[in-house]
């Protein structure tokens, strides 16, 4: 069977993700906290998988909202 590099890729991430879903106790909670869920986010978004550049436009879109509150809250 012949795979295409973002198909392999892509099953790569999968099953990765199913292995981390997977553990339970405290040692595989303890790793997975290693990385906050913005910072899984943004290495998903520089990924060459599809759907990534939606991850990044949400990112980015997060953000814009994140300085207008700040902005708002700021007046007075």
């Amino acid at each position: 069977m012949r795979w295409s590099t973002k198909t392999a890729l892509s099953l790569a991430v999968l099953v990765g993700l199913a292995a981390c879903e997977a553990r339970s106790g405290s040692e595989g909670a303890t790793r997975a906290d290693t990385l906050t869920r913005r910072q899984r986010d943004s290495i998903v978004a520089e990924m060459p998988i599809p759907g990534a550049s939606a991850v990044g436009r949400a990112l980015r879109a997060a953000d814009s909202i994140q300085s207008r509150v700040d902005r708002h809250d700021t007046i007075r």
